[in-house]
């Protein structure tokens, strides 16, 4: 799109060249951004366009032809959210034939009138929904064909966004079909539904259901015909048997046309539109101020034949397309660079915005619905832990790791010789493996006491908001130490089947990054509820004394990696995805090159046991965040002593030695891999529109962070069910950017996306 624009740039009529009363400011070789003052002269006639760079304070640029005091003619404007508009401008309105993108990925392309989307245009949306036809003062009006985010199909007449008049809806998941009439969204008027089982009702309908009169024929060639309505007591007709039928007697109740064939024939809500382009107002009357940019950033995004932006002067620059130093002017906001000029070049920048880090989850206290699962769990736990056993060893029989190995224990509210009373229903405590996780928790240095107290004390535990993706629930206890999830039982045969080799690769590997496991249970009720919850016991990744700023999800694919949501939504409790990552850490050589030897022995261990769709999880705790609540960028004389920088004007790495100038002894004995490691995370753009950008382009503007991450969600099988997926995924998308692939491929492009993403601070 930027490349679109460049060339409309040389078409464009530049102001005459005129002395100007106050000197010019330069940003890309020969691109000048205009004063007010300049906008037009004596020499220039009125109405006359002519071409300008504009930026505005508040963020937003203007790059285009302008008359008077509004865009005219072909020009871009770049809204400081990351909205952008390429088209025809009339009087400072988006006017003619134009595209619109917003920072999801959906684009809207065709007429524009008066910053309306009106006339003939096409709309893709961030999830592929895609609408080709008329457009009214921003709905959909006229003649129009969607193809929802669900895979669903309609084909026909639009009224204020709603399908209306003549048309045909296309259920894909189910391969139902209705042609017929609609009205304000509903099926309404003549019409035919036919069914993918053969089934199909012709007839009149009323708001979405059949009503007056209509005929329903079965495949075999029956059929009832008759008066129809959602009114049992207002149903009439008559049933004709096919001449194939010599059955007895036929027993049918219409009434299931409305509570069975028609419950899964819903019409998608399909995918909203984030903002629409009339309510993105510019006061273009508005002076327009230019504010500075680090060096490093502009250097990296001017050369490499960057284009010119502008041709209003010709007055000559830096030898070599390099940036006057005489035209940088850096303005402090909080004690923070800004950086505006950046987006010139197409790139959208990030905006980071950090709130005050709040408390996961919503304690559980009596009268939530798993206060009792709550106590079970805790009375089982101790009971296991405390329960006497032999000491342990970290060498033990293979009989150790029989999956049938469980034990069973009857807690009844009166207490037993082995359990006390309590004041829950009746139920039953399985452990399973427990000498294995016995020795586990051994192994990972866990304290039985401290183990005890975290998820058995005083203290309730929290329930997190909402579910996991698979529809598992999440538990944290009050110390943060320890998570808690339900499980499957699909998932906990995984868990059982690859028991002996992750026990053998975290005890070989000191410092694996994979989840750490310390327990394995089920509850059984066995009072009115009668159900079986199945649970792991893990350590929770960001329990640490640094508040986590930011967090993101990695799996190295890019299809539905995107987290939707407004930058004021987001918060350090929101799970950020691939396409959301805007960083490059960079971390001291030693560091890179074991965390480069852990992953490949971790996804080693995982691809051997055909595990798929884990995810790198990283935490981001910022050292330094001005008042306004925004990171500052890290000054040169933090990184290194002396305060040197290196030949390109990028700050020098974190040495070693330096360490101990930032954290103190405890802090230091608690530095390893993956848990409070000190680096530096570069700030990364992406180019707006075009297909999505995995990772994108360096900026060379650096913040001192801490990092805390790990390889979780380990449970997933290469099973039938995931090769089924694979294939109809494939079918729709690029196969190499969905998530479910074979466990050798899901395997090497992790550790390509993650080592892109990791790198040597050098």
């Amino acid at each position: 799109m930027s490349g679109d624009f460049s060339n409309k740039t040389e078409a464009t009529k530049s102001k005459p060249k005129q002395k100007p009363n106050h000197p010019k400011r330069y940003i890309f070789g020969s691109m000048s951004v205009a004063h007010v003052d300049d906008e037009y002269d004596n020499n220039t006639p009125a109405g006359e366009p002519y071409h300008v760079d504009k930026l505005f304070p508040n963020g937003d640029i203007y790059m285009g032809q302008w008359a008077h005091t509004r865009p005219h003619g072909h020009g871009k404007c770049l809204w400081e959210d990351g909205c952008m508009y390429v088209g025809d401008w009339l009087a400072g309105k988006a006017t003619g034939k134009g595209k619109f993108s917003w920072p999801s990925g959906a684009t809207y392309e065709g007429q524009f009138n008066n910053n309306y989307m009106e006339g003939e245009g096409t709309y893709t949306g961030s999830h592929n929904d895609t609408y080709i036809g008329k457009w009214r003062r921003n709905t959909r009006h006229g003649k129009g064909v969607r193809t929802y985010d669900n895979g669903d199909f309609y084909d026909g007449g639009w009224k204020m966004g709603r399908p209306h008049g003549r048309g045909r809806y296309h259920w894909a998941a189910t391969g139902h079909q209705y042609d017929g009439y609609w009205r304000q969204g509903a099926m309404s008027g003549a019409g035919t539904m036919a069914w993918a089982n053969g089934t199909q009702y012709e007839g009149s309908w009323a708001d979405g259901f059949p009503r007056g009169n209509g005929t329903f024929r079965w495949g075999d060639g029956s059929c009832y015909v008759g008066v129809w309505s959602e009114n049992p007591s207002e149903q009439s007709g008559t049933y004709f048997p096919s001449s194939s039928n010599t059955g007895g007697g036929f027993e049918w109740d219409p009434q299931e046309v409305y509570l069975v064939n028609l419950s899964d024939c819903r019409i998608s809500p399909g995918e909203k539109i984030p903002v629409f382009p009339s309510e993105k107002a510019v006061n273009w009357d508005c002076e327009e101020k230019v504010y500075g940019a680090r060096r490093a950033t502009l250097r990296r995004l001017g050369n490499g034949g960057a284009h010119s932006l502008g041709s209003e002067s010709s007055d000559s620059s830096d030898e070599g397309g390099g940036i006057s130093t005489s035209t940088e002017r850096e303005v402090e906001n909080g004690g923070e660079q800004q950086l505006s000029l950046d987006v010139l070049r197409g790139y959208r920048r990030p905006r980071l915005k950090i709130k005050p880090a709040k408390r996961q989850g919503l304690t559980i206290s009596r009268g939530h619905k798993n206060y009792e699962l709550m106590l079970n769990l805790q009375l089982g736990i101790r009971h296991s832990v405390g329960r006497p056993a032999p000491a342990t060893s970290l060498d033990f029989k293979a009989a150790a790791f029989d999956p049938r190995d469980k034990v069973w224990t009857k807690f009844p509210p009166l207490g037993s010789k082995h359990t006390p009373p309590h004041q829950s229903c009746e139920f039953k405590w399985k452990d399973y493996c427990p000498l294995v996780f016995r020795t586990l928790r051994k192994l990972f240095k866990v304290d039985p006491g401290d183990y005890m107290m975290s998820i058995c004390g005083n203290d309730a535990l929290r329930e997190l908001s909402s579910p996991g993706k698979s529809g598992s629930f999440f538990y944290l206890t009050n110390d943060d130490k320890y998570m808690i999830k339900t499980m499957k039982k699909s998932e906990v045969k995984v868990l059982k089947r690859m028991l002996p080799a992750y026990y053998n690769h975290v005890q070989a590997f000191e410092n694996t990054l994979v989840t750490k496991f310390f327990g394995l249970h089920c509850v059984k009720m066995t009072g009115t509820a009668q159900k079986k919850v199945r649970f792991v016991i893990m350590g929770n990744l960001f329990c640490t004394e640094y508040a986590i700023h930011r967090r993101f999800d990695l799996k190295g694919s890019s299809h539905g990696r995107l987290t939707v949501r407004p930058e004021s939504e987001i918060d350090s409790a929101t799970t950020l995805k691939d396409l959301d990552l805007n960083f490059i850490f960079r971390s001291h050589k030693s560091w890179f090159q074991e965390f480069c030897r852990q992953v490949d022995r971790d996804c080693e261990f995982l691809e051997q046991e055909r595990i798929m769709d884990y995810s790198l999880l990283v935490g981001i705790h910022f050292r330094e965040v001005s008042r306004s609540g925004e990171p500052l960028i890290a000054e040169t004389s933090l990184s290194r002593g002396n305060g040197d920088q290196t030949s390109e004007g990028v700050p020098p790495r974190l040495s070693t030695a330096d360490l101990s100038l930032h954290f103190d002894s405890n802090r230091l004995a608690s530095i390893k891999l993956g848990s409070n490691m000190p680096a530096r995370a570069e700030l990364t753009m992406r180019k707006n529109g075009g297909e999505a950008q995995l990772i994108g382009e360096p900026t060379g503007e650096y913040y001192d962070v801490i990092l805390v991450f790990g390889i979780i969600d380990i449970l997933q099988e290469y099973d039938i069910g995931k090769k089924l997926e694979h294939t109809i995924k494939s079918f729709q998308y690029d196969s190499t950017s969905i998530s479910s692939v074979d466990p050798r491929q899901y395997s090497k492009r992790f550790r390509d996306f993650v080592f892109k993403i990791f790198r040597d601070d050098v």
